[in-house]
Parts: structure tokens; sequence; C-alpha cells
């Protein structure tokens, strides 16, 4: 009897314990699924991810090639902007030169006339205008190769003794066409004292003339402008004013920058490039001086100031008298290829009182040049058979002490000229249209070191040769 109750007591125990072992399983087979899910999930976000990376990496690399091509492209864009600006500057250079080479005889005529003293009143007149007219051409043949000037500090200076006045009485005469057209009213107020300044002539008189053409451009018509001119110590104030549209405040910091202009009117009345008072603060600082602006505000006028130091010597006087005398009779030998710039040339020198031998190439200029002895030799750069360069080297290289003052005559007027005219052998350098004073100033220079005629192998009375 008991055994069969413990029998039935076993049988009875052991559904719960299945029970018990089935929820275990249960539980384990959930927790493997379980686990199967994570690892499916982790394995699809690993999947995603690693998508994500290989669609990035692609972008990278696109990204990547069109960088590489955006360089290379900038690389091309930079060299062809390069390679665009030095044609436009041996554009601007050639163009230059071609001007200058009309301009030169014209100019030299037009010298040559204004020497003769007893012209018909009308032709006086015609004159003037011509003689304003040419400067005016210079002036904007100048102007195509400023700019640049102005960017890369390549202005060049002649620099010698000059008087004030003469400089405020160019800068007048250049500027009064458009003072007069517009009827406007321009006084002028000097110093009593010959005032000299050791600076370039041509560039300080175009400051002036710039503050000028600018004051009559912003001032109505029948406007005033003004001309002040003192001496403070040991320098030089000059000051032009006006009453016309005045200066925005916010401007004025910056309009001496290139470029910089203040309102236009659609029709571009004023005309300009922009550049005029840049060239102004430029050519300032080379001579030593500075520029300031003021002015109360939009139509309020304005007045422009520019401070330069005279010369370093102190009798004024007699330094004025020095630039007025003439410069004593020279023996000059004159290459230069252009005929009518030849001519008119070598009639001024003559007049004068120099005694002038022309040639209109190279290989003749050189050959004078070792035949006979000069004083000066006036030489053209761009010449048939040699250059000016290759004849002045050799002319350096084969005559002895005491040699001749040798002065470049040229239409080129790129930064990098003068020094190579120097390296050459000459002492100074002109860009045509020759200024006659300049020149004029030159030979004075150098007449205390001229040979005596005793020196020299032929006789210096004779008649001027052709070649």
């Amino acid at each position: 009897m008991s055994n069969e109750g413990n029998a039935g007591a076993g049988e009875s125990a052991s559904p719960p314990a299945k029970q018990v072992l089935h929820e275990q399983e249960v539980a384990a087979l959930r927790a493997t699924i379980g686990q199967l899910v994570d690892m499916i999930a982790s394995h699809s976000a690993n999947d995603n991810q690693s998508a994500a990376f290989a669609q990035l990496v692609r972008q990278l690399q696109d990204a990547n090639e069109h960088l590489v091509l955006a360089n290379f492209g900038a690389q091309d864009r930079q060299a062809a902007a390069e390679a665009t600006n030095l044609r436009q500057s041996e554009f601007l250079s050639m163009l230059a030169h071609e001007l200058r080479n009309p301009l030169q005889p014209m100019a030299m005529a037009n010298e040559l006339l204004a020497k003769v003293t007893d012209l018909h009143p009308t032709v006086a007149k015609v004159h003037g205008v011509y003689a304003r007219q040419m400067v005016h051409m210079v002036r904007l043949v100048d102007d195509l190769l400023d700019a640049s000037r102005v960017n890369s500090g390549k202005i060049v200076l002649q620099l010698a003794p000059v008087v004030l006045n003469d400089i405020i009485s160019d800068a007048v005469e250049i500027s009064r066409p458009g003072i007069e057209r517009r009827y406007q009213q321009l006084q002028v107020r000097l110093p009593a004292a010959a005032l000299v300044l050791d600076g370039d002539k041509v560039r300080l008189a175009q400051l002036v003339s710039n503050l000028l053409i600018n004051a009559s451009k912003f001032t109505h018509e029948y406007g005033r402008i003004e001309i002040n001119a003192r001496r403070v110590g040991n320098t030089v104030t000059v000051e032009v004013s006006d009453d016309g549209a005045g200066i925005q405040p916010e401007l004025q910091p910056f309009i001496f920058d290139l470029f910089t202009q203040g309102f236009r009117s659609l029709d571009r009345a004023q005309g300009g490039l922009g550049i005029g008072l840049s060239l102004v603060r430029t050519i300032a600082q080379l001579h030593g001086g500075t520029v300031s602006v003021t002015s109360a505000g939009s139509a309020q006028g304005s007045m422009f100031s520019v401070t330069l130091p005279l010369s370093a010597s102190t009798d004024q006087r007699a330094n004025a008298a020095a630039l007025a005398q003439p410069a004593a009779p020279c023996k000059i030998l004159l290459i230069e290829d252009n005929r009518d710039a030849n001519d008119i040339l070598t009639m001024l020198l003559e007049r004068d009182g120099h005694n002038v031998t022309s040639c209109f190439d190279g290989p003749s200029g050189l050959r004078a040049g070792l035949s006979q002895s000069f004083d000066l030799v006036l030489c053209d750069i761009g010449l048939p058979g040699m250059d000016g360069y290759q004849v002045v080297s050799a002319l350096r290289a084969a005559l002895e002490e005491p040699r001749p003052c040798f002065v470049a005559t040229t239409g080129y007027s790129d930064s990098d000229q003068p020094d190579r005219a120097s390296e050459a052998g000459f002492d100074h350098y002109l860009v045509k249209p020759v200024s006659v004073p300049a020149l004029t100033r030159i030979i004075a220079a150098h007449a205390t070191q001229l040979r005596i005629p005793s020196q020299r192998r032929d006789d210096p009375t004779a008649s001027s040769k052709k070649y």
C-alpha cells in the first residue's frame, strides 16, 4: 500500500517539473530569439552605416575630383589673366610709343613756332590752342599707363630744380580749357619770392592740374576756384579750393584711393578715369610731400592741400636765376630716325646757338660719334640698324674721357626703361614729346663740363651734317 502511494505521489509531481522545464526552455528560446533580433538589428545598422560610409566616400571622391578640377581651372584662369595683363601692358606700352612718335615733331614744331616773335595775332592764338591741346593729348597718353604705375609704384621722376610759379603756370594752362568751358572763375595767389623745389616739373604740374581739373569737374558753371600758394618754413603749401559739390564725410578717407569717385551723373559730364587724385597723392609722396582734403560735406565745396619740401639750397634767388640762364653753345649729335622730329629738333637747337650733327639710324650715329667729338648726344632708343642702347654702349666703350653727355629721347615709358638706359650708359632719359625746357636744363647743367675746343678732333664751328 505504501509503495503504491509513493508511486502515485511521484507521478503527480512530474507535470509541474515538466512545466518548469518547459518555461525554462521557452525563456532560453526567447533570449536566443532576442539575441538573434539584436544581432539582426546590429547587422542591419552596420549595413546601413557601411552603406552611408560608402556613399560618403563616393561624395568625398567626387568633391576631391571637383576640387582638383577647380584648382587646375583656377590656375589656368590665373595664367590666362596674367597673360592678358602682360599683353595689355605690352599693348599700352606700344600704343604710347606709337602715339608719342607723331606727337614729337608736332610738339617741337609748335615750340619752334612760339619762338617766332612777329607772329600774326591769329597765328599766335592758334599756336596757344595747339599747345594746350598737345599737352592734353600727352596727358591722355600718360593716363593710359598711370593706373598700373600707381598700383605697382613704378612712377619714375626726372628730378631737377624747378620754380614753383612755373609749375602752377603750366598746371593752369593744362586745366584752363575745362575751366573756361564751364565759365568758372579761377583766382591764383602766388608768393612774390621765387620758390625753388627739387622735383619733376612735369609730374608736379600734373599734380596741380589734376587738382584743378577735379575742382572744375565737381563745381557748377560760373563757380569759383582758387589756388593759394605760400611758404611755410622749409616747405611750400599749395591749396586748391572750390565752392562746388563737396565731399561726403564717409568718402573723404578714401578719396585718394585708386578709382575712387564721388557721385557721377548718367551723362558722365565729369569724365575721367578715377585715377587723378590717387596720382596726386603718389606724386606728392614721391617728392617727400603730403596731401590732404577738407570739406564740410555735400554741396559745401572742398579744399585740397599739398605740402612739398623746398630745395635744399638756401639761396632761392640764385637758384631761380640759374634756371633762367640759357645753355652755353654746344656741339650736339642728334640720332633720330623720324625725319620730321629730327629736322624740327635740329632747328630748335640751332636757334639756341648749338651746332648739330643729325643722323637717322644707329650705325651712322655710331660712325659720327666715333669720328667727331661732341658735348651732347641725343639718341632715340628705337633706331634701325642698331638700337640706342647698342649705340651708346659702343660709344662709351670706345671714347676716352671726357665723354659727352648721353640723353635718351624715346617714346617708351615703361618703368624698367630708365634703368635699362642707365645700364647702357645714358645719363638722362626723356620721354617724347621731349620737353624743351627740360632738355635746356640738362644742357645748361652740363655746360661747365663741356670739352674745350682744343681737345676736339674736328672744327667745332663746322656746319651741321646729315647722315
